[in-house]
């Protein structure tokens, strides 16, 4: 199974992810944690790049090909043999954040997005997509206030963190099936009891040992 965390910035995504993986582990999983951009050595560096802010004056059309050659690097090196030796196979990030970001936020086409996403992944999509949903203003302060790296694209206006999350409902709303969205406003125990709640009824663990 290939499940996503997907939010705005601040929304606890990479604390989210962590516990989940360790909650899988626990549940004697076979589960791989992953990241975007990112996730390969080449993904690494091409995540330096898109994330220095010295770099203010990277175009939104390198930006999306950027994301899309880390993201082609990470399917084909990491997420597609770990889903075919049967690993769980959970991203922080994937190529919802390109819709909602570059698409919603930045107005880049979105039939172009899609067909540069799918170009990139060989189609692939996540089985599950949870949605840490929260206000863009708490997010922000949040990002501020944590400590954690402030990177280039913690530096765009308010009016673009709310695009793009109007952009996540919106892409939510087209794919009800795969998308689960959770409050992020509680705090970091409630969000990761709804969290894993969601993913233990998607796996069927609930009353059972579970990958073992």
């Amino acid at each position: 199974m290939f499940i996503t965390l997907e939010g705005p910035d601040g929304s606890g995504k990479t604390t989210q992810i962590r516990l989940l993986y360790d909650a899988l582990v626990a549940a004697e999983c076979d589960v791989l944690l992953t990241r975007e951009p990112g996730g390969t050595a080449i993904g690494d560096q091409i995540r330096t790049v898109l994330h220095d802010i010295e770099n203010s004056d990277i175009v939104p059309e390198t930006e999306i090909l950027l994301y899309s050659a880390s993201r082609a690097q990470l399917v084909g090196q990491v997420i597609r043999p770990a889903l075919a030796a049967g690993t769980i196979v959970l991203c922080d990030r994937y190529a919802d954040s390109t819709m909602a970001y570059q698409g919603y936020g930045r107005g880049l086409n979105l039939e172009a997005l899609t067909a540069i996403t799918d170009f990139a992944t060989g189609g692939l999509k996540p089985d599950l997509t949870l949605f840490l949903d929260l206000e863009p203003e708490i997010g922000l302060t949040r990002r501020k206030t944590s400590g954690q790296e402030w990177n280039r694209m913690d530096r765009q206006t308010l009016d673009f963190y709310r695009l793009t999350r109007r952009g996540y409902h919106t892409l939510a709303e087209m794919e009800p099936e795969r998308w689960v969205s959770i409050d992020a406003s509680g705090s970091i125990t409630e969000v990761a009891a709804a969290v894993w709640a969601t993913v233990q009824r998607r796996l069927n663990l609930q009353g059972q040992s579970p990958c073992g």
